[in-house]
């Protein structure tokens, strides 16, 4: 871990507003995050990867997004689609982008989230159809992250439309750029700066039938399910990482601020402030590090990774509000750091299914694994 701190404490954290401020791709970061090793955590070590365990991972993750959660963005999708390729893949798939994915050579990114659905994904309108000996692909994604930047999408779609329920007829399909694909210019975002998102349009976009991940057409639903998992506990991780940031920045400003002849934090009504972010951020900690040593020792883990990402989400943008009450009218002012943790949070709130559909699967799981 001393690795990741010492990049971000000596590369990242001095130079973070010189990218964040006028929204540009870090292409420098990216380059020394491929040279470390960042974008094959989770290959395989015989295709080149390092292979760390999710727990690993999720500490990873959580130092890059304490430098910048942008950082910690840009390996988000791709890491996800590197275990469904590891984890469901054809031998033949596993073969031609894992080397290159541990690398960084291809970057990668996932495609769920729909203009008309969002974290619907039942709702899902983009299809495929059979074409010749491939498929035919159109349809539209929207809020992709990295979408500029990357060589592989893993497309969740529809590839029977008569399925009942839809998930039954939906497939993962690996697609390459090519003719049929548009990716449209950045959306403009509140944080998350520096990291692209945008809309993709599949307009009879072409693939061969083995870009179908595993071969298994109509397993995709249960694939991505499973990719979620890690997606999920990677979204928890990151929202450690700005709001222990935020902790950070809050506790040393607390110390070195006075009012009254005394130090700020000495004043109970900030003491108390302090010691609640602190205790919200362990707990957060705990509850990823336990969804991903589920993960890790093969068991199901969709209702942790949503406690983990709804705990962790919601007290990253408790705690980065803190911090601004903590730094009072300087916690307004770009001057300091907190302003931006607390634009950065609110995207784990919403991304990766918003915790509202969280709160939906966990209590289905609660019921379902205490039936009476």
């Amino acid at each position: 871990m001393s690795l990741v701190a010492e990049f971000v404490d000596e590369r990242v954290r001095p130079r973070v507003r010189e990218f964040e401020e006028d929204d540009i791709y870090p292409a420098e970061f990216i380059d020394e995050m491929k040279r470390l090793g960042f974008f094959g955590m989770l290959a395989p070590a015989e295709y080149g990867g390092v292979d760390v365990s999710t727990a690993c991972f999720a500490r990873v993750t959580e130092e890059l997004a304490r430098g910048w959660m942008s950082l910690a963005g840009a390996i988000g999708g791709h890491s996800v689609i590197t275990y469904l390729i590891r984890t469901f893949g054809t031998r033949q798939q596993r073969e031609k982008y894992l080397p290159k994915m541990a690398d960084g050579t291809i970057r990668a990114t996932m495609a769920l989230t729909e203009p008309e659905g969002g974290s619907d994904l039942q709702a899902m309108r983009t299809r495929a159809v059979p074409d010749g000996d491939g498929w035919s692909i159109t349809g539209s994604k929207t809020w992709i992250s990295n979408a500029a930047h990357s060589d592989l999408i893993g497309l969740l779609c529809i590839t029977d439309r008569e399925a009942e329920p839809s998930h039954r007829g939906m497939s993962v399909l690996l697609v390459e750029p090519g003719d049929g694909l548009t990716v449209s210019k950045k959306l403009p975002k509140l944080g998350y700066r520096g990291i692209e998102a945008c809309e993709v349009v599949f307009d009879g976009r072409r693939v061969p039938a083995d870009a179908v991940l595993g071969g298994k057409v109509h397993g995709g639903w249960a694939q991505m399910m499973r990719g979620l998992e890690v997606g999920r506990i990677q979204v928890a991780a990151r929202a450690l990482g700005v709001g222990q940031a935020a902790l950070n920045d809050a506790v040393r400003y607390a110390q070195e601020r006075e009012s009254f002849g005394k130090p700020i934090w000495k004043h109970q009504s900030v003491g108390n402030m302090l010691a609640d972010m602190g205790t919200r951020m362990r707990a957060a900690r705990l509850l990823t590090l336990d969804a991903a040593e589920r993960l890790d020792a093969g068991e199901r883990s969709d209702m942790e990774a949503g406690m983990a990402k709804l705990f962790a989400s919601e007290s990253a943008m408790q705690v980065a509000l803190d911090a601004i009450r903590v730094h009072g009218g300087y916690g307004y002012s770009k001057e300091y750091d907190v302003e931006r943790y607390f634009r950065d949070a609110p995207l784990m709130i919403v991304g990766e299914g918003t915790n509202e559909v969280q709160r939906n699967v966990i209590a289905a799981q609660l019921v379902a694994r205490n039936k009476s």
